[in-house]
């Protein structure tokens, strides 16, 4: 029998009872606003990841020794309000495993529903939009709202990084929580705002969400809604190495692969970036 690679993210085959790290897509991009396709985010993401070596230099780590599984994907409604309880529903049954979830998406309006099955101390998000709209498209769970959502979910520590659009509401929310715009984030440096954070985080339970537009749309620009003028890929992956031994759910959204694949390429690596620093960084505890 020839060996066939299967729809499974790399080095993800461990079976569920056995594995730390569940990795799940959700193909959904049903509020999408701009430009349709992060549904095929995860399918993309998962496809770039065997490109890559599973030895990872940074930590002596190779992540075939890492208890990694993939779930496979969930089936969407076509209801938003549907889709955020069903992801509600399935990282809340992770959690009760004692597992670490990686979400992939999929579009930003899912992540309130795996927020409120973790029920972290701190929520740290890198996007380019706020997200902060009560509602939009005529529904409060549209991808744009997906902050605001957490925030009204009882969520005040809030860390928003790379942001550098939003509505004149949005801003005077955002500016009561913790925002370092795309802008700061230049000025100061990643490392030391990742350290800044870090340092508010004090090793709370904390809830991880990078959506891919958070990155310059001129480096990565497989993107629903693109914006210029915004972080690297070492920016993100700088901010990922500070907080994962803090992350107890991680995701990773809005990559529309319309482009040569590098926004899923980037995905992936740091995906697999934050699963090798976070075994070993929380191994040695």
């Amino acid at each position: 029998m020839y060996p066939f690679h299967t729809a499974a993210f790399a080095d993800a085959d461990t079976p569920f009872d056995e594995a730390r790290y569940i990795i799940f897509g959700v193909p959904y991009d049903g509020t999408t606003s701009y430009r349709a396709g992060a549904r095929e985010g995860p399918a993309a993401i998962r496809a770039v990841s065997f490109n890559f070596e599973s030895y990872l230099v940074d930590y002596d780590l190779d992540l075939a020794d890492v208890s990694i599984c993939d779930a496979g994907d969930l089936d969407p409604s076509s209801l938003p309000d549907a889709v955020v309880a069903d992801v509600e529903a399935a990282v809340r049954g992770i959690c009760r495993a004692g597992k670490i979830p990686v979400m992939l998406g999929g579009e930003h309006s899912i992540t309130p529903g795996a927020v409120r099955a973790v029920l972290p101390e701190w929520y740290v998000v890198c996007d380019a939009h706020l997200d902060l709209r009560s509602e939009y498209g005529g529904t409060p769970d549209n991808h744009a709202c997906a902050c605001r959502r957490v925030l009204e979910d009882g969520m005040s520590n809030i860390v928003i990084v790379g942001a550098r659009s939003g509505t004149r509401e949005e801003y005077d929310i955002a500016r009561r929580l913790h925002l370092y715009t795309a802008d700061e984030v230049r000025k100061r440096g990643m490392n030391v705002v990742a350290e800044e954070i870090a340092g508010l985080i004090g090793g709370a339970r904390t809830y991880l969400s990078i959506d891919a537009d958070a990155i310059d749309c001129c480096s990565t620009p497989g993107l629903g809604t693109p914006e210029p003028f915004g972080l690297s890929p070492w920016d993100v992956r700088t901010l990922v190495r500070a907080l994962a031994p803090s992350v107890t759910g991680f995701d990773y959204v809005e990559v529309c692969p319309c482009d040569a694949g590098q926004t899923a390429a980037v995905a992936a690596r740091i995906i697999r970036d934050f699963i090798g620093c976070h075994h070993t960084r929380t191994r040695e505890r």
